[in-house]
């Protein structure tokens, strides 16, 4: 081993909070909390991490404790670049693409080509936005200081505007906090919610979260049955783009027990190729697997309101909910201009 790494790893070893940290979680609510004492900030469709420094040496650590160094050089050289010499940032990394936030983005960075890396960096730079401040000084921890007075040292630290460095804002007024969960045009993927008197208590959920709904028409192009069964599993949804095609956008399974038997009987009456026109399910897909490879194409007579937290690249992230069936609008009419433009406007980035 060099003397060169063992500086390193020495430098780091000291700082005063370990590279291990957990960070601190929020747990899923229905509602903001009422009352004072609350501090509400924008949850960030990003990659959340802790940036360390010590003098020389920087490190990102992704929520699942692994480096993220590689991939964001462009971060590491702006936290390298700040006066400060040591310190401990809790935050978000996102890319601002035409406006908005991209998730997407991304993950395309987590590549193993280096070349790939560096020119994704040059094009599609990666911002830190900063939330909370754990460390200023080597072997000084703030994690026992309630948030308040963490965000009093989080605004000291970025007092001035740094390259590819954002101090994410907040509101203490629950109403305002409000209006950005209703107002669908931001890139936000909903609201935090933190006690001003907390101490830092890392790997616990003791933040809140509300996150953003949005729901949209979409046609049902296809379904699945459900493991083992004849019955319909899911249904596929389909929107079309301005060349009439129907791209297949997600998925939802909220249907009752109660419901299949007459849904599946409905459903098999419509089944016929090519149920989507654009993008199919079935190709290649991170969520695919031997049992969800199939589906059932439908003609496009059916159409359902959804509710979903979350579009990325033209499909919702994750599963969505089934509000109701829409037997009173016309399935051309379920197009992606349905779909608000995200953007951020609550931050400077």
């Amino acid at each position: 081993m060099t003397t060169a790494v063992k500086r390193r790893k020495s430098e780091l070893a000291e700082l005063g909070i370990p590279l291990t940290l957990a960070p601190m979680e929020a747990l899923l609510v229905a509602e903001l909390p009422k009352g004072a004492g609350w501090q509400f900030e924008p949850k960030w469709d990003g990659f959340r991490c802790l940036a360390f420094r010590a003098g020389g040496e920087v490190e990102i650590k992704a929520k699942s404790g692994k480096s993220l160094s590689r991939f964001f050089p462009e971060v590491l050289a702006n936290l390298g670049a700040l006066a400060a010499q040591h310190f401990v940032l809790d935050g978000e990394l996102v890319i601002p693409v035409e406006g908005s936030l991209s998730f997407d983005a991304l993950q395309m960075r987590l590549h193993p080509a280096e070349s790939r890396i560096k020119k994704l960096s040059r094009e599609t730079p990666a911002v830190f936005v900063a939330f909370d401040c754990l460390l200023r000084k080597p072997r000084q921890p703030l994690l026992e200081l309630p948030f308040e007075e963490r965000r009093a040292q989080l605004e000291a630290f970025l007092a001035h505007e740094e390259e590819g460095l954002s101090l994410t804002p907040f509101t203490r007024d629950v109403r305002k906090a409000k209006t950005w969960l209703n107002r669908h045009q931001l890139a936000l993927d909903g609201v935090v919610a933190k006690r001003l008197d907390l101490p830092y208590q890392a790997g616990e959920r003791a933040m809140l979260k509300v996150k953003c709904l949005r729901s949209v028409d979409c046609v049902v192009g296809g379904f699945r049955y459900g493991t083992n069964l004849r019955l319909v599993g899911s249904l596929l949804l389909g929107l079309y783009d301005e060349e009439g095609l129907l791209h297949h956008v997600g998925f939802t399974s909220a249907i009752s027990d109660a419901d299949k038997p007459a849904l599946t009987a409905r459903l098999e009456k419509l089944v016929a190729p090519p149920g989507f026109t654009g993008d199919a399910p079935g190709g290649p897909s991170r969520w695919s697997t031997e049992r969800t490879a199939g589906w059932q194409p439908l003609r496009p007579k059916l159409v359902v309101e959804v509710r979903y937290d979350h579009m990325s690249g033209g499909r919702f992230r994750h599963g969505t909910k089934l509000v109701r069936w829409r037997p009173d609008k016309s399935p051309k009419q379920c197009t992606f201009d349905q779909l608000p433009k995200a953007r951020a406007p609550l931050v400077s980035l």
